[in-house]
């Protein structure tokens, strides 16, 4: 069956379209949540839910339960929902997810079945894919995470003073589950007035000027000095690492090599900036601050990171990578300090 984006999938929710079965995957754990709950709020009247709703387990499911799971009759509704969660935890040739294969070839039309598999399993199962509407959430890119936080914020009765948002996307990366974790922390606190960056640094535990994204700057800037003294503060974070840290480094350095192919070819201004912005686009890669600030940042790089250098720092970049994850975390700060100079040495090479 044909795959749906997310916005595909919840745009036909909205419109009371449902299908017989869904297939939920992707690394991005929060918005597949969100996507089920949509769906739970739609198909399902909350007056008879507890008899329209079964949420269960893949490893908890036997062949004989499945049957009995999937064709029941909806009570005093039109239709029933089953959710199953886990399902990478099925193996291939187990009882259970033949019967399971066996009826979406089969489906109840009284029954909507959601099959969710965690972000610990990249892989698409192929076997599920073809039998249901599949809906593959994966990273969303900076604009987006922008937007969740904006919708979320507000729901949440928190307003931001200017820079405080802007702080907390650095402090947690873009990623939505810190993201989630921190709004929540933010709304016990949030009164009157709008929250500051400060209040933000304060909370999370990380000061303005001491996120992973300054770090990079520093790198960039050719500032060697505040990059390794930055190494400290920023690998104290929670949830960060060396290769994390590695990955932004290269995932700059490619999108500022685009840029300096342009400014190569004499491009300049606003147009260095478009190029940065269509790049990005057409990548949408993962990881990266609000595309506005990267933009800008990556235009003004160009002109001092030409071909030359922009190759000797992303094969530095790669040596480190690979070093990084055959080592000991001990060493990491060493062999990150390392790339620092590594990067910041080619400073003066002529543009």
């Amino acid at each position: 069956m044909p795959s749906r984006t997310p916005r595909e999938f919840l745009s036909a929710l909205k419109k009371g379209e449902f299908e017989r079965a869904y297939y939920l995957h992707g690394p991005e754990d929060v918005l597949k949540e969100e996507g089920l709950r949509y769906l739970l709020e739609r198909a399902v009247d909350p007056a008879t839910r507890d008899f329209n709703l079964d949420q269960r387990s893949a490893g908890q499911l036997d062949p004989e339960s499945v049957e009995a799971l999937c064709n029941t009759v909806p009570m005093m509704a039109e239709r029933r929902v089953v959710v199953v969660r886990d399902v990478e935890q099925w193996k291939r040739k187990t009882k259970a997810r033949n019967a399971f294969l066996a009826y979406l070839d089969r489906p109840s039309p009284d029954t909507v079945v959601v099959l969710v598999q965690g972000s610990a399993e990249d892989a698409e199962d192929k076997e599920l894919a073809k039998r249901v509407v599949a809906v593959h959430f994966g990273p969303p890119t900076a604009v987006e995470v922008e937007r969740w936080l904006e919708r979320r914020a507000a729901a949440s009765g928190i307003r931001f003073a200017p820079g405080a948002a802007a702080h907390l996307l650095k402090c947690t990366g873009g990623d939505l589950g810190a993201l989630r974790l921190e709004l929540e922390k933010l709304s016990a606190v949030a009164g009157a007035e709008p929250i500051t960056a400060e209040q933000v640094g304060d909370l999370v535990g990380i000061r303005h000027g001491e996120t992973v994204f300054d770090w990079r700057d520093a790198v960039m800037d050719g500032d060697a000095g505040r990059g390794v003294m930055l190494l400290e503060q920023v690998l104290d974070q929670s949830g960060m690492s060396g290769v994390k840290l590695v990955t932004l480094i290269g995932t700059t350095l490619v999108g500022v090599g685009v840029v300096r192919a342009a400014w190569d070819a004499k491009a300049r201004g606003g147009q260095l900036e478009r190029t940065a912005f269509d790049a990005l686009r057409a990548a949408r890669p993962f990881g990266l601050g609000p595309w506005k600030d990267e933009t800008a940042r990556w235009a003004r790089w160009a002109a001092h990171w030409p071909a030359s250098r922009l190759r000797e720092a992303l094969r530095a970049a790669l040596d480190t990578d690979r070093s990084l994850k055959s080592t000991t975390l001990s060493d990491e700060r060493a062999l990150l300090a390392d790339l620092v100079m590594r990067l910041v040495l080619g400073e003066k090479v002529e543009a």
